[in-house]
Formats: structure tokens, sequence, C-alpha cells
């Protein structure tokens, strides 16, 4: 019997920051004001950081007292007017971490917020403003010549873009583990929270709880999944000296929300992607995997469905489905520093034994279980050997491993030349990739927290019996994960990955009773509802490590993209090439300097010094290790006995020390999850309690004709559609726009507006602009005023040096976002020092337009 569990809310989301000579005060209390924490931190450290939790809470009006005390405690003289010695410096809403350069520590705090979506009550927001204040006081301040350079390289990594956090859900796990967690036998509770515990995680003192016979509800809490917390480094210090209460993990990637409403029941769809934070950075500069098996850009991304009817993970409906998407694992990479138009991929080490590969795997093993499925999305046949060489490696790796494995639970691999299926007028591309994805589908399963309803047994489906994963009691679980992967993982694994999240999607709705077959057709609302999410979400990963939005979508592998796509192209072509020529090293030591993969100190070689961050993600190649993994038994040997299940949500003694359980009286504030989202204990306005304002199948996709059916699974024909089929895609764009790339420099608005082309170009003939590789400096781009000058020249120059005449196709918008783009490549020009390195390592068309354009 599943036990009356719910998440903890963390006591702490309003914080006030106040400043004293000596002291700076950091007050946070819980969302109605009852409870508070109080930390110190001390100002007359000049490199140390000093924090005293005292562990106790407090009450507002204790708070008031104690704050009272401490202003005229630190007043100069007694009654003097306008000496009052504590100052109200900052509200914020959640501390991001501390961070030390070669001076003294700064404390980096969230002061902006925007609620993007709602999973049973517990809201997920986006950070969209931060302060960063430095602690020790000017007295004792001991300055150095290149602390504004880190810290100006740290601030290149916007807090406001793509970042995203919860006070009560746990962003870094899959609802399936978030839920299992909930579902824990009662008598398991009962046991752990008579178990010792460690100092570091017995944070449950006893606080004056009352716990009345059966009234009490268990609080469940869970230590984040590292991999994909962003801010874990710049936690660290504070990690075992504080209240839980007071880390806040935030991910980065993206969240998205929108309404299906079916008949008037409104059906949430989710979609969340998890960027990891490990062998993280830009497209060119991190490919393949390092030595402890971490791929480069690889995202986790799951779709989640839930019936908004209901708002409780114990009485509500849920459904998820997770696939992977990342670098080749193996060791590779491409050299960007000559002008090629496509870099060439060289293998940098034998791995005969596969090594990487097996640390890869086993660390998806351990997080999904089995089957491991690889859809290897590369090219197999080319004139000139490129993408093949890391599709023959692949294959051999996965050969080498599956020798060793169960049968049962061997790796699967699909390769697949999409390139090749596209250039082909005979294939459906997508229809191919839906044949996959019924078979992926039918492998993993998928998660859902109901068992069968009943529509499945008055309307059976062929297809329902042939379904894996695995069947319990309380509905089914997801066993394996999908593995998606091209060279740049960007336009064609999107594609694949919609593919794939729309057969999941059409098993979700018919495992909720909500249609009668599991299979869903596009051109309906439902379809291009999820079609908009997935393209948002491709927009922002794209943007974040490729320096473009994608280039081919859905869309055009249905062969209904409007013509005006293809000159878009060519912007797309040069945002992409002008950000990986030209910002992308910026980009990559703001990365490391972020995550902490790189730590500043006296005596060390800068940041920018150092010609290769090679050694600052390969730390085991500088080492001998003490033990040697085995070639043949590589994998883990408690995740091979608990198979197909993850070994990450088997109940076992090693994961249940990862839990933090305390009783509570069923009307806590901590627990309550009700009087959190609604508040009835306080005066609101509306604009506050709608805050959250999503796409709505109702509202943006359903026809206005009066006798249309108004089901979000009936098949329109382009007229009868409230959006085009071809796609008015102005609102999204602006959208877009808005979620900058994270891990750069902040980009002027006009420079995201532009979308390139990839290498990951699905087989067409267009030959990539080679890149580069240098260190600039970024320049914030004047206003629109003084682009509107350089319009007037852009389209003679760009005929005469490309030969594309862009009256042609181009709009004034359009213009616009390219005339700003070239004036911010002058200014570049002009205000880097090693302007004439970087000049001689330009393409020559794109001086002679910077000069045409002067």
């Amino acid at each position: 019997m599943p036990a009356a569990a719910a998440p903890i809310i963390s006591s702490v989301q309003k914080l006030v920051l106040y400043e004293t000579r000596a002291r700076y005060f950091l007050v946070g209390s819980n969302h109605a004001e009852t409870k508070y924490r109080v930390l110190k931190i001390d100002r007359t450290e000049p490199k140390d950081l000093v924090i005293i939790d005292d562990r106790h809470v407090y009450t507002q009006q204790e708070v008031r007292e104690l704050l009272g005390r401490l202003d005229l405690g630190n007043r100069t003289k007694m009654g003097q007017k306008g000496s009052s010695g504590l100052f109200r410096a900052v509200s914020a809403f959640g501390v991001v971490g501390f961070v030390r350069f070669l001076e003294g520590y700064y404390i980096v705090l969230i002061t902006k917020r925007r609620k993007m979506a709602d999973i049973g009550g517990h809201a997920i927001y986006k950070i969209e403003d931060t302060n960063m204040i430095y602690i020790p006081n000017d007295s004792v301040r001991i300055t150095h010549p290149d602390e504004a350079r880190y810290l100006r390289i740290f601030q290149n990594v916007d807090l406001s873009s793509n970042f995203y956090f919860s006070y009560s859900y746990d962003l870094s796990h899959s609802l399936q583990y978030n839920l299992t967690v909930l579902r824990m036998p009662l008598e398991m509770l009962k046991s752990e929270t008579t178990q010792p515990r460690q100092e570091s995680f017995d944070i449950f003192e006893d606080e004056g709880l009352i716990t009345q016979g059966g009234s009490g509800v268990f609080g469940i809490s869970s230590e984040p999944y590292m991999k994909y917390v962003w801010n874990g480094e710049l936690l660290d210090i504070i990690k075992n000296t504080v209240h839980r209460d007071w880390l806040l993990y935030i991910i980065h990637g993206f969240c998205g929300q929108s309404k299906l409403l079916i008949y008037g029941r409104p059906v949430y769809v989710t979609l969340i992607a998890r960027r990891s934070s490990k062998f993280a950075g830009t497209r060119f500069l991190k490919r393949g995997a390092n030595c402890e098996g971490d791929v480069a850009n690889e995202v986790e991304t799951e779709q989640i469905l839930c019936d908004a009817s209901v708002m409780s993970f114990t009485a509500g409906s849920y459904s998820s489905y997770v696939q992977v998407r990342g670098s080749v694992p193996l060791y590779w990479s491409q050299d960007i520093s000559t002008m090629m138009p496509k870099p060439p991929i060289t293998l940098d080490q034998a791995d005969p034994f596969a090594h990487v590969a097996a640390l890869h795997f086993d660390q998806m093993l351990q997080r999904f279980g089995s089957p491991i499925i690889i859809l290897n999305l590369v090219k197999e046949r080319e004139k000139r050997k490129h993408e093949r060489i890391l599709s023959e490696e692949l294959v051999a790796a996965v050969t080498y491993l599956n020798q060793f494995l169960p049968p049962e639970h061997t790796i699967i691999y699909i390769p697949w030349d999409m390139a090749k299926y596209t250039k082909s007028k005979l294939c459906n591309v997508l229809d191919r990739l839906n044949v996959i994805a019924e078979s992926v589908v039918k492998k993993t399963g998928f998660f859902v927290n109901r068992p069968d309803s009943y529509c499945s047994i008055l309307r059976p489906d062929e297809k329902w019996n042939e379904l894996g994963g695995c069947v319990i009691a309380t509905g089914r679980l997801q066993t394996g994960v999908l593995r998606t992967n091209c060279v740049d993982c960007l336009d064609r694994t999107n594609t694949a990955q919609f593919m794939v999240g729309k057969c999941a999607l059409a098993y979700q709705l018919y495992s909720l009773g909500l249609i009668d077959k599991p299979n869903l057709q596009f051109d309906t609302d439902a379809v291009r509802l999820f079609e908009e999410l997935y393209e948002d979400h491709g927009d922002t990963l794209s943007l974040q490590y490729g320096g473009s939005q994608l280039v081919h979508r859905v869309k055009t592998y249905r062969k209904i993209a409007p013509w005006t796509q293809h000159s878009k192209d060519i912007m797309q072509t040069l945002s992409r090439y002008y950000s990986n020529a030209f910002s992308d090293a910026d980009r990559q030591d703001s990365i490391n300097l972020f995550l902490g993969v790189f730590h500043p100190s006296e005596g060390k070689p800068h940041l920018w010094e150092l010609p290769t961050d090679f050694y600052l993600h390969h730390k085991n190649t500088m080492r001998l290790l003490p033990t040697r993994r085995s070639y043949t038994y590589w994998w883990t040997p408690e995740v091979i006995k608990h198979l197909p299940l993850p070994y990450d949500e088997v109940i076992c003694a090693a994961n249940l020390k990862k839990l933090i359980v305390k009783k509570f009286h069923k009307y806590e504030e901590e627990i309550d999850i009700h009087n959190e989202f609604f508040r009835p204990y306080e005066l609101s306005s509306f604009d506050d309690t709608f805050c959250l304002a999503m796409t709505s199948s109702a509202r943006d996709f359903m026809p206005k004709t009066v006798g249309i059916d108004p089901s979000p699974f009936t098949v329109r024909k382009p007229d009868e559609t409230g959006k085009s089929v071809l796609g008015n895609k102005s609102n999204r764009e602006e959208a877009v726009l808005q979620r900058k790339t994270a891990a750069s420099a902040p980009p002027p608005p006009s420079e995201e507006a532009v979308s390139s082309s990839s290498e990951d170009d699905s087989g067409t003939d267009r030959e990539e602009e080679g890149s580069v590789s240098q260190r600039s400096t970024p320049v914030k781009m004047t206003d629109t005023g003084d682009s509107a000058k350089v319009t007037e020249n852009v389209v003679q120059p760009m005929k005469e040096v490309y030969g594309i005449n862009l009256s042609d196709g181009l709009s004034e918008e359009d213009l616009s976002i390219y005339s700003r783009f070239v004036q911010l490549g002058q200014r570049r020009h002009k205000q880097d020092k090693s302007s004439q390195q970087l000049c001689s390592r330009c393409p020559d068309g794109v001086i002679k337009l910077n000069i045409a354009l002067v």
C-alpha cells in the first residue's frame, strides 16, 4: 500500500539581504512569511568565506526583533540622525551560489523569476535576472589586476536565459523517479526515519512539530542528480554548513508547457530538457566523450502529460516519456583552425576495448535500465569519408560491449542514413521514422502512475499488448531509453526525437483514456501543438551550443516548408558561421569558469593563457588510477542485477541514503501544496494567480468557424486551421529571441533572430562555411537607428560578394537583421586588440563585405 507521502517544499523562497560594515545577514522565509531562517556572512575576511547558520526557525516577530537589535547595535552613535546600522541591500528569490576568483567571494542571488510550468501544483520558474554582490568590505579588500577580467568572463554566462528551478519539484530527476520515491512502502519510510543520519543529512532536528496519531504525513526529499545541476560547484562550499532549504539547484536547457483542451478537459503537455553540466561546451569545441564517459552536449528530454483537472501527485493522472541526445561516445574531435567548409573528423585515441563507451553506457544503464537503444543518424554513404568514420567506430564499440552483456539486455543499435532518405524522392522520411518510433516505444514502454484504464479493455488495440516496459500494480514504468545522435545533434536529431515523442504521446493519451487508439495523425491540433513545443525546444538547444536556431524542421521533411525558409537559411548560415568563428572560444571559457572546470589561483596560468582546455576535462589522464576497470565485465555489478529496472529507482540501502524523510502534521506548510499553490490565506490579484500564460489548443490552433469539430484529434485542412499549416511563427520567433543562449556573452536581439545553417544539414549539397576559434571581446549593439543606415548598402555588396540577390527573397526585417549582424562584425574588428591576426583568418568574403559597408 503506498504511503501518504508528499514532496517537501523549501522554506526559503523569499530572501532579503541586509548589510552592515562587518556582516551580511541573509533572511529567508517561506512564501506565507510565517517561518524564517537567517544566515550570517562575515565581511572582514578578505579571501575566506565564513557563513554561520544557527538552523533555528524564527517567527515573524522574532525576526523583527532580531533585525531591530542588529540595527541598534551597529549604529555609530546612539540617536544620531541618519545613522542606521543595518541597510536593506537587495531582495531575492534564491541563492545561485558563491564564487571566488583571485580576490574575495561573491554571492549570486536570483532577483527576478517567471513561472514557466506547473506539474501537480509544483511551480517551475525561469531565472529572469540575477545580482552578483562582492562580500568582503572595501577596507579589507586586496585588489588583483586580473579580477575584473575573470568577473567579466563569469558574467558572460547569462543566467537570465534558460535556467530553471523549483522550490518543491526535483528538476534534475524524471517524473518517474520522483513519483516512485513518493510511492515507497510505508514500512520503509518508518524505518528510514528511525535510522541515525549523518550530520550532512540530519537536517530534520526537532522543531516542535506536532505529529498526532495517524494524522502524520511523510515528507520526502531526494538528492539531486548532479549531472544535470549547473550550480553544483557554486553551492559546494556551503553544502555541508547550511540547512538544506538554502540550497536551490538549477538546471539549464528548456522548459515549455501547453494546454491540450479535449472537449473542455484540460491536459497539460510539458517538455523539459536537461542539459548535462559534464563535458559541456560549444558545438565544435566539445566533441565526443571525456575519459569519465560523459559525452559532449548531452541532453535528456522528458515529455510529461498530466490531467490538469486534478492537481495532486497521489490522486492525479500523470505520464512521462524520456529520451536522450548526445555526441557519439568516442574520442573524436574536429580541427576548426583550418578554413575548410567541413572540418575533418579525427579519432584522437585508439580505444580497442571501447573503454569510454563502456563508461557512458554503464551510466545509462544505471539511470534508465535496459534496453539502451542507439539511433545513429550519421551519413553512411559519402564521396569523401567523413561522418562514416564515426559510424564504423561506434559499430565496433557496441559489438565489442554486447558480447559480454546478457542477451536480453544487449545494446540495440539502429543505423539509419537520414540524409540519404531525405535526398530520395521515392522515400518518405517521416514514415520511416514513424516505423522506428513504434518499435522503440514498444521496447522501452513509458511511465504512467495509474493502472490501465478501462478503455484499453473495452476498445483493445493490438499494439497495446506488445508494449514493453514494466507493468506494476500502480501503473507502468519505462525501462530503457532511446539515445539519438547525428554529428551535431541538432536538426536531424530534433526531428527524430519529435517523431518518437509523437508516437509516445499517442500511447500516453491512450493510457489515460483520452483517445480510443494509440495513434495520432499530422494536421491535428494536438500534433501541431506538440510540434511547436518541440521546435521551441530544438531552437533553444541549438542556440545554446550551436549559435543559431534550427535549419531543417519537421515541415522541411514533410516538404511543406514555405519558400521564404530558403532565404532565411542564408541568414542562418552567416549567424552560425560568425558564432563558431568569433565567439565560441569566449563562450567555452565562460562555461569552464562557471561550472568550476577551471579554478583561478595565484601561480597558475590564467584561463585565457591556456592553449587548450583538454586537461581540464580529462583530469584522469594526469594521474595513475589505483584500480583499472575490467575490459570484459565493464558494468557496475549492482546495476546488472536489477535490469531491466534502472538501479537508481530500486529500493535498496544505497538509494535510501540519498533520501531525506521526515514526518509532518498533515496541515504543515512544508508539505501542503494546495495552500502553497492557491494561497487562500492572502488577498491576491488575477495577474499573480494566473501568471502562467501557456499555449492552448483551443485558442491558438482550433478553427473559430462554427460547426467545426472541436476535437484536437481531428485532421484539418490548411484553410480550416487556427494557425496556418505553413506556420505563422512571428510570435514564436519573438519568444525564441527572449531565450538567449545562456552559455555565451549576451548577444544583441538581432543576433538571435538570425538563424544559421548547420553541418547537420541532413544531406543537402550545401557546404557549410568554415570556422575559426578566436578570442574576442563582446560588445553591445547600437540601437536600430544606426543599423538603418547600413541596410541601404546591404543588397548590392551581398550580390557582389556572394552572388545572391537578397532583395528577391528577404523582407525588410531580414535585411535589418543582417545589417546588425554585419555591424557587430565591424565593431568586433575595430575593438579587438588582435584585429590584424583576426582579420587574417577571416574569410575574404566577410572582409570585402565589411569594407563595402564601412
